[in-house]
């Protein structure tokens, strides 16, 4: 019988020892945002910055990322994350929304 649970690329290896570099791939496994988001935010300095092993190869610090994670799980818990609060469209003037 099959496992029917997408596996990550991760899976394997805990917790490492050691200083791991992630590529693309892992990077969208682990943080569902979207290429642009994550570029954006990077150039914000609210997101780790990638860096190019070659001309060709740009991975991020899995540490690093794993950080945001948790910076981003505990900022959300204790309500210090921004959340946008989109005005009631019902309450328009013109053109409003009927349900």
């Amino acid at each position: 019988m099959t496992n029917c649970r997408s596996r990550s690329p991760l899976d394997s290896i805990g917790e490492p020892a050691v200083l791991r570099m992630i590529r693309r791939p892992e990077l969208r496994w682990l943080v569902p945002l979207a290429d642009s988001t994550i570029y954006e935010m990077e150039q914000r300095g609210e997101f780790p910055q990638r860096f190019n092993l070659t001309p060709r190869c740009v991975v991020w610090d899995l540490g690093e990322v794993r950080a945001w994670l948790e910076a981003r799980r505990s900022d959300s818990r204790s309500g210090r994350l921004k959340t946008i609060h989109y005005p009631d469209v019902r309450l328009r003037r013109t053109r409003p929304v009927t349900a």
